[in-house]
Formats: C-alpha cells, sequence, structure tokens
C-alpha cells in the first residue's frame, strides 16, 4: 500500500495528491485514491463527491478510517500550518504525508494532530 500512495504522488505531480485509508482492527485494507479538489501544489482538498464514495464503501466493509494521506511536493514530510488546520476535521486520523522532495526517493511518516499539536506515529509496513 505504501507504494500505491507513493505512485498516487508522483501520478500527481506538479500537484499534491490526497485520499484515504481504511483499516480493520486497526490493519490497514485498502488505499482510497481521491481527487485533490484543490488542484495546488501547495495545498490538498478532498472533493465531497469522492469523500461520500470512500466513506460509503468504507462503511459497508464495516472498516474504518484510519488515515488521511497527502504529498508534499517540495517540502520535507511534516505537517504545515495548513495541514494542521485542516487536522481539525478529522481529529482521530492519522495523517500520512509523502514527501517528494528527493525526487530519488520518497519518504513517508505518519503523524497524529490533535489540538494542533504534532506527534509522529511509527508506522508497520509490512
Amino acid at each position: 500500500m505504501v507504494d500505491e500512495i507513493v505512485a498516487h504522488a508522483r501520478a500527481e505531480l506538479p500537484n499534491e495528491c490526497c485520499g484515504i485509508v481504511a483499516a480493520l482492527n486497526g490493519s490497514a485494507v485498502k488505499v482510497y485514491r481521491a481527487t485533490n479538489a484543490a488542484a495546488s501544489p501547495l495545498r490538498y482538498e478532498i472533493g465531497p463527491r469522492d469523500l461520500i464514495r470512500i466513506w460509503n464503501d468504507i462503511s459497508d466493509n464495516g472498516w474504518a478510517l484510519e488515515a488521511i494521506y497527502h504529498s508534499h511536493t517540495k517540502s520535507r514530510a511534516y505537517p504545515s500550518q495548513t495541514d494542521i488546520n485542516l487536522a481539525a476535521n478529522w481529529p482521530n486520523a492519522i495523517y500520512l504525508i509523502v514527501s517528494l522532495e528527493n525526487r530519488d526517493e520518497a519518504e513517508l511518516r505518519g503523524f497524529r494532530i490533535v489540538d494542533e499539536q504534532v506527534e509522529e506515529v511509527g508506522l508497520a509496513i509490512s
């Protein structure tokens, strides 16, 4: 699934990509690509149609929204102030950021962002 997220990030250049990861019992089961409605290299916005489509599928399968992912096209994998502000909408989600700052080697990191406090979380990738 990491490869899928990184491929999505590369495919959306020069803009940021975005999407959602569903989980069952804390283990990722599916990556949902979404369209960046902002169509921007500086921010992301999951459009309402994508959000409804994804939310319905997650719900129909009895899964949980585990993570929201997006890319940073020219900066490190760390939440920007814009990312921190957006996180107020989904405080229980993990925020995955894939950095394409180094085009040859993407970096993926995860964060919890609650009350504007950023805490990195370890990612178990198998």
